[in-house]
């Protein structure tokens, strides 16, 4: 195996359009114990990726290498290492690690770990031809699905799955999702799976039009309100400007969810406007494991459609720019290196 990797790395957050991440030669890392090395097949691009490239999260270290809706092959085993074999398909995500000793890893809550390890974010992702992972955070996935249409379900789907349980949707209850990109064209399968009714508010005519197809009851633009009250929403936009009016939506015991690791600043809320008569709002926080695994078994079940625009390598500034401009609709990927065989 050669010794060398191409990877993206964030040179200098900043704007989008300004081309923050470079192309460079990295050695291959060495999997440690526990561990195995992977080699990257694709890699979907999530709006954390963006935020991170643009400095709307801090990075943790310097010229990280983003990306973490990984599908890749096992290269190597690290010492100790006996999950997976040589050749085996797998998948990485968001959370990469955790200390397992804390209150709320003994109460298996892991996604509020006070110690918790990110994928692209802590430690090197996906944009590259190469990534290090815990065997214990990787996933098998599902044969049916290929490789371009497995990555976006390893944080847009596992993240929208996690806002649709945390926003206490009733049994065929009504959902309003604000916002209609990757991860909610998901999500929104499950709900209209489970028996929901499914009301959409986008500014994009492209999202609008995807919403329709996969079965909205209704569609709106930024301005517009669901015609009917809401049982639960999630705010999939980053934009906090929206919350207001998500809130006001919804009927009594309503509740809304917001999906993302950022968000725009939240306008002034009115008690009796916006949160009287049990009206909750609810923050999401990275994933478990658990919701992992149930995401992808849904995801099986009900034979999810993953809409995605492919990237070759080369333009991941590109991809960026075109998810930060709302370009496309679904879900963007990366495609970085051919299938390892098994042995």
């Amino acid at each position: 195996m050669q010794s060398t990797m191409r990877a993206w790395v964030v040179e200098r957050p900043g704007p989008i359009d300004s081309e923050p991440l470079r192309l460079v030669e990295r050695r291959i890392p060495e999997p440690g114990r526990g561990q195995v090395l992977l080699r990257v097949a694709v890699c979907g691009v999530c709006r954390t990726d963006l935020h991170l490239a643009e400095g709307d999260l801090a990075p943790h270290r310097a010229q990280a290498i983003p990306g973490h809706e990984v599908v890749g092959y096992v290269a190597q085993l690290g010492t100790g290492s006996s999950l997976y074999r040589i050749g085996e398909r797998v998948g990485a995500a968001w959370l990469a690690r955790t200390c397992g000793s804390c209150r709320f890893c003994r109460r298996e809550e892991e996604n509020l770990c006070l110690a918790p390890t990110f994928t692209g974010w802590d430690i090197d992702g996906g944009f590259a031809e190469y990534m290090v992972a815990d065997e214990a955070f990787v996933y098998r996935l599902p044969t049916s699905f290929d490789d371009e249409a497995a990555a976006p379900l390893l944080c847009a789907g596992i993240i929208g799955y996690r806002a649709l349980r945390r926003a206490d949707l009733p049994a065929a209850g009504r959902l309003g999702m604000y916002g209609f990109g990757g991860s909610a064209h998901l999500t929104a399968q499950i709900a209209l799976a489970e028996g929901s009714s499914l009301h959409v508010i986008t500014r994009s005519s492209e999202d609008q039009t995807l919403a329709r197809e996969l079965g909205a009851t209704s569609v709106g633009g930024s301005a517009d309100r669901p015609p009917e009250p809401l049982d639960a929403a999630i705010l999939f936009a980053p934009a906090g400007t929206l919350v207001p009016s998500a809130l006001e939506a919804l009927d009594r015991g309503g509740t809304l969810a917001i999906a993302g690791i950022h968000l725009t600043d939240i306008p002034s809320l009115e008690y009796q406007r916006h949160l009287f008569q049990e009206r909750t709002l609810r923050s999401v926080t990275a994933n478990t494991r658990r919701d992992g695994l149930e995401l992808l078994e849904i995801a099986e079940r009900i034979h999810m459609r993953t809409f995605t625009r492919q990237y070759p390598f080369e333009e991941v500034n590109r991809a960026l720019s075109d998810l930060a401009h709302d370009r496309f609709s679904g879900a963007a990927t990366i495609t970085i290196g051919a299938r390892v065989h098994s042995s």
